[in-house]
């Protein structure tokens, strides 16, 4: 059954989900999705990853790259260290040495929030150690020893819908119906990790959009966002520069800029409260933008008229509308 839209005011309708715990703790960070949408910006210590192909993959590049992110209005940062592409296996040594050294950097410059992408507990117990307060295992707790780290150490677990083992290919997948079943996967997801210590109030849950999807799946995951955000858990939409983009517009990853920025709005409007985006500056002003429409976030300032005369906000930067 599809869940019904919100309305507030006169506003166009929006989905806000029932989110079981509102405010979510990170460290120094707080979050209250039931208010803000939180910009996760994508850090890659890895030199064949999907997006910027190994851009980030020295040590100082990645560290540049997460505070500049942070610069540029990223509440939270995701550090991987190993591609979700099919490919040969990292050690939890090698991958942790990849990570780590860059988690310990951004922590000790920066109240940022932090995530590591690994489906490996041995990584996920040094990442925390190291200052991560997150960890994002896109494999579906693929090893539910993971979800005992995250216990263990108090961090947050994010739950993302995978059917494939770790970096292998899962050819043609199949769905009678792809939000029902993606749905119902963390669902049981979440129980097991509840299950195995992690407390509900930090857990985060993710569609994994393409994720052993094709774009007609991803599509539809998009257009019934509220569906998997009536969990009751913030939900995070990974769409940025991805195939189903790709697909749709028939453009190249560098080209898929505004499709991204689309398809996240989509998901806010539907119930996402976290965007996983590699285009920092322009994310940000996006979901700014949409908290303002949605009545969470006030203006920067207000002028236009404001006042007796309708003075230009920025009169030094208007240019005059010839008629």
């Amino acid at each position: 059954m599809r869940t019904s839209s919100t309305t507030i005011g006169n506003a166009a309708p929006f989905y806000t989900p029932p989110l079981l715990h509102p405010v979510h703790h990170f460290g120094p960070r707080t979050i209250d999705f039931s208010r803000q949408v939180a910009l996760m910006a994508i850090v890659n210590r890895t030199p064949d990853s999907f997006y910027d192909a190994g851009s980030t993959f020295a040590l100082d590049a990645a560290v540049a790259a997460s505070l500049k992110a942070v610069e540029n209005g990223a509440d939270w940062v995701d550090i991987g260290g190993v591609p979700f592409a099919p490919g040969p296996a990292l050690g939890a040594e090698e991958e942790g040495d990849r990570v780590v050294p860059v988690i310990a950097a951004v922590a000790g410059a920066s109240d940022v929030i932090i995530s590591v992408d690994t489906f490996l507990p041995e990584v996920a117990a040094r990442s925390i150690a190291a200052g991560a307060n997150v960890i994002n295992d896109t494999t579906g707790l693929s090893n539910p020893d993971i979800a005992r780290v995250v216990a263990e150490y108090g961090a947050h677990l994010v739950i993302t819908h995978s059917l494939a083992a770790p970096r292998t290919v899962y050819p043609r997948p199949h769905y009678d119906d792809v939000v029902t079943e993606v749905a119902a996967f963390l669902s049981e997801k979440v129980e097991l990790a509840l299950s195995l210590g992690v407390p509900a109030e930090k857990i985060i849950i993710d569609p994994g959009h393409d994720l052993n999807k094709n774009t007609l799946h991803t599509l539809e995951i998009t257009r019934r966002f509220n569906e998997i955000a009536a969990l009751g858990f913030p939900t995070l939409a990974a769409v940025s520069n991805k195939d189903f983009i790709g697909e749709t517009l028939n453009q190249t990853k560098s080209e898929r800029l505004e499709g991204s920025i689309a398809s996240g709005v989509i998901c806010i409007l539907g119930g996402a409260r976290i965007l996983r985006m590699h285009n920092v500056a322009a994310s940000s002003s996006a979901i700014r933008m949409t908290e303002a429409v949605m009545g969470w976030r006030s203006p920067a300032y207000l002028k236009h008229n404001m006042g007796q005369i309708n003075e230009p906000a920025h009169a030094e930067h208007t240019t005059p509308h010839s008629n």
